[in-house]
This record gives C-alpha cells, sequence and structure tokens, in this order.
C-alpha cells in the first residue's frame, strides 16, 4: 500500500517569520534547510545542531528588499542559487557568503543574445544536476538563460520562448531534466517548450495549450526515472505528460487552487506518489497536501497542513521526509522515527538548552584544614545559598554605589554637578550666618571683647 510509504506520523514546525514561505532547499546529504521568504529573509536551519527550540542558526537578506523566489543547493552541496525578485541571480556558499553574482543586462538592446544578463525580474532557476558549475534561470524580459558560476560577466547560452505567432512570451518556470540533456520552460501563454540543452534555437518538444493562457505554470519537474513531466498550472491543475507523445497530457487532477506562482509539486523518492499543496484564502480553511498516485492519478492521501496556503512541497530522498513551505511563514518538517533517517529526528531528542545562571559571583572556596579557628572560612553549604548571600553582599555582587544625596562625603561630588559655579551657588545658598539683625550680630561679641580686649580698647585705653 503506497500509502504506507508516506512519512507523517510526526512534525515539527520551524517559525521562519511571519510572511509566505516561497523558497526551501535541502543540501543532498540532508543535513542544512534554508528557507526564504516574502520578508527577504534567507534562515538557515541545521538539523544536527539543532536543540529542540528550533531556532535558525543564520538569518540574511542576499538581496535587499526582493523577495526571495527559489534556494537550491547544488548537487555537491557547497553553493547555493538564490533567485529573487531583481534581474541578478545569486551563488553563496553553504554558511551564506556571497560567491557570485548574475551580471545585469542592458536593457535598451532589443535583441536578447546580445545583452550579457537578465533585464527584468527572475522568476525560477535550478543547477544542472550533473555538471556542478551550472545553472539555469529564467525571467520576465522573455529569456531562459544558462550560467557558469566562474563566469559572471556573461551568460553561457540563451534559450528564447515563442508563442505561436512567434512573439516572445514569458517563462515562469524553468528546469532540467533529471540526466542534465533537456530544459523545460513553461510560459504564460499556457505552453511548455523543452529544447536541447546544446540547441538553443529550435525547441525539441512543444506542447501549445499544456495550461489555460495568462495563467502562471508554478512547477515543472521530471519523475526520477526521467520519462515523464509533472506541471502545476495557476489554473488549479496538476497534470502529468510523456514529453514524446506531447499532445495531451497522461493524466490531470482539477480543482487544487494555487495563488503563488512559486506553488510546486514533486515526487516520492520511490517515484510512485505525486504531491502537490493547495492555497486558500484567509478564513477559508485549511491549506492541504495533496498525494496522487503516479499511474492512475486517483487521490491517495491528505495532510491538512496549516490555516494557510501551502506554497512550497519538497521529499527529499535520503531522509525520507516531506519539507512544506506555508503562507503564514511556518516551515512543517513531516517525518516518521521508523522510516525517515536523520533530519528532524536529530534535534527532536535533543532538550532545550537552560539558560546558564550567572556564576561569575561564586567566590573560590579555599580549603584549609589545619588553620586555625579565627582563620577557617565557613563550609558552604550550597553555591545556590552562596549566590544568594553574594547577592546582597555589595561588595561581591559589585553594586554601583548610590548617587549621592545632600551635600557631597568622602570625596564625592553632591548631585548638583561638578562645576565650580555650581559650587559656589551652592555655598552661597549652605551660609549658615543669620544677617537679619546686624545690631545683635555685632552685640553677639560684646561679652567676649569686654573680657579680652584685643582691637579697639587697648587703642583708647591709651
Amino acid at each position: 500500500n503506497p500509502v504506507k510509504k508516506i512519512p507523517d506520523s510526526h512534525e515539527i514546525t520551524l517559525q521562519h517569520g511571519t510572511k509566505t514561505v516561497s523558497a526551501l532547499g535541502l543540501d543532498p546529504s540532508g543535513a542544512r534547510l534554508i528557507t526564504g521568504g516574502y520578508d527577504y529573509d534567507v534562515k538557515f536551519w541545521d538539523f544536527a545542531g539543532m536543540d529542540a527550540s528550533l531556532q535558525a542558526f543564520r538569518s540574511l537578506q542576499p538581496c535587499e528588499c526582493h523577495q526571495i523566489k527559489s534556494l537550491q543547493y547544488s548537487s555537491t552541496g557547497d553553493v547555493i542559487l538564490v533567485v529573487s525578485g531583481n534581474s541578478q541571480a545569486k551563488v553563496l556558499d553553504r554558511d551564506g557568503f556571497p560567491v557570485m553574482e548574475c551580471i545585469k543586462g542592458d536593457q535598451y538592446i532589443v535583441d536578447m543574445t546580445n545583452t550579457k544578463g537578465h533585464t527584468a525580474m527572475l522568476n525560477s532557476g535550478c543547477w544542472h544536476p550533473k555538471i556542478k558549475e551550472e545553472f539555469l534561470t529564467c525571467s520576465n524580459d522573455g529569456t531562459v538563460r544558462t550560467w557558469d558560476v566562474n563566469n559572471e560577466k556573461k551568460h553561457k547560452s540563451v534559450f528564447k520562448p515563442r508563442s505561436v505567432q512567434g512573439k516572445r512570451v514569458i517563462p515562469t518556470t524553468c528546469t532540467y531534466s533529471r540526466d542534465g540533456k533537456l530544459i523545460a520552460a513553461g510560459c504564460q501563454d499556457g505552453s511548455i517548450q523543452i529544447w536541447d540543452r546544446n540547441m538553443s534555437v529550435h525547441t525539441k518538444f512543444h506542447c501549445r495549450q499544456a495550461h489555460a493562457p495568462g495563467t502562471d505554470t508554478s512547477c515543472l519537474t521530471f519523475s526520477y526515472d526521467g520519462t515523464v513531466l509533472a506541471s502545476r498550472g495557476g489554473d488549479d491543475t496538476l497534470k502529468i505528460w510523456d514529453i514524446r507523445q506531447f499532445k495531451k497530457p497522461l493524466n490531470s487532477a482539477e480543482r487544487l487552487p494555487s495563488f503563488f506562482p512559486m506553488t510546486d509539486c514533486c515526487f516520492s523518492p520511490d517515484d510512485k506518489i505525486l504531491v502537490t499543496g493547495t492555497s486558500v484564502k484567509k478564513g477559508g480553511g485549511s491549506g492541504k497536501l495533496f498525494f496522487f498516485y503516479r499511474e492512475t492519478f486517483q487521490k491517495l492521501y491528505e495532510i491538512e497542513v496549516t490555516d494557510a496556503s501551502v506554497v512550497r512541497c519538497l521529499w527529499h530522498p535520503k531522509l525520507n521526509q516531506i519539507m512544506v513551505g506555508t503562507g503564514n511563514g511556518l516551515a512543517k518538517v513531516y517525518y516518521d522515527p521508523v522510516k525517515s533517517q536523520r533530519g528532524a529526528k536529530l534535534c527532536v531528542v535533543k532538550t532545550k538548552r537552560k539558560e546558564r545562571q550567572a556564576e561569575t559571583l561564586t567566590q573560590d572556596y579555599i580549603i584549609t584544614p589545619h588553620a586555625l579557628p579565627m582563620f577557617r572560612e565557613p563550609r558552604q553549604r550550597s553555591t545556590r545559598k552562596q549566590l544568594e548571600k553574594d547577592r546582597l553582599d555589595p561588595m561581591k555582587s559589585h553594586k554601583p554605589e548610590p548617587p549621592v544625596a545632600g551635600p557631597g562625603r568622602g570625596g564625592r561630588v553632591g548631585t548638583h554637578g561638578g562645576t565650580l559655579s555650581s559650587y559656589i551657588v551652592k555655598n552661597i545658598a549652605l551660609d549658615k550666618t543669620d544677617d537679619s539683625n546686624p545690631r545683635e550680630a555685632i552685640l553677639r561679641h560684646a561679652k567676649e571683647a569686654e573680657e579680652n580686649p584685643y582691637w579697639v580698647a587697648p587703642a583708647y585705653a591709651k
């Protein structure tokens, strides 16, 4: 029974942010997950290094203020292709540091073959499955281009999709076949066009009305055996094709709403099941993950993911876990403790790290067995009690001295300030002599003057 192979008995939720998670990438070994979203962030999750609190270990914005359209690790897993809403794709290394950025084309040149790069917003991109330096991008300027990581100055080759009238059409998604010999693009006029990778002029296979014209075909993916192609349309359908008989689909499924230009579909690792997600409006139920049997296209199974759209899905063949990106900023990982390997299983078992208490206050306790009683330190009962005691001791806990109230004492200046003028003003205010009655002020000294005449009386005595 194929349903038994779906690993969904357990799930973990990674909180990417609050906006749509529009891109997911897992490296070939399955150790590291990257998520990208409409909030311009790319977050890195390391399953082996993450504990049960499920925190990303790095977050960056590689393309300033552009939504992330697609993220993918290369076949060796050492670099990441970042496709965002601007016209220049970027390649980062696995820690998020830039390796190269494609050049921007000249938007005033009409012939797209003569410009060195894309001139309009990118829609999608992916790595060559066999050649680790080559990748593919498609853009609103109506071209699909291949690139070499070591040469950012110019593309390798250009493929130009054309409509029935020979006019240019915009490719919304692109992919390589599993052997890397074919390049497929889904276009806005509803067509799917496939070229030989080495012959960029004419298409090798072509289906004019694959999906409804004017809708964005959001995903094309080849099966693992390379014989069929699945396409996810913006016209709420999922279709599967044999490219040698490209007139009509082998099977198709209707009523699968999709509001996102990157809603994708993928094959299960054993190639028997096809998975896709559905979109919902706010408050319109929950987004689901649908599983179809590849041969008959009957619906095998569905998972209610969350109360928002399901945008990205990724079924990793090595881990046998399903990653899902949703419209409310979550990345969910479905797994089965028995059938899945590593991945989410590694971080669920790790307990959350406790916050370390402030250990800076404890004093080293010196044991001196033969010391005299007067010098002997009291035995410590427990560090916690000692910590509380030390907290109350102003010297040990480095308690800052409170501000001086009133006049300054012990070399510290009072609160009115330390300038000379303030000091003089203060002294005038503190002058305690009472000058209210000058006669009495003089008469205060009368008795002392009489007994011990010094200034006036001796002079007049003579």
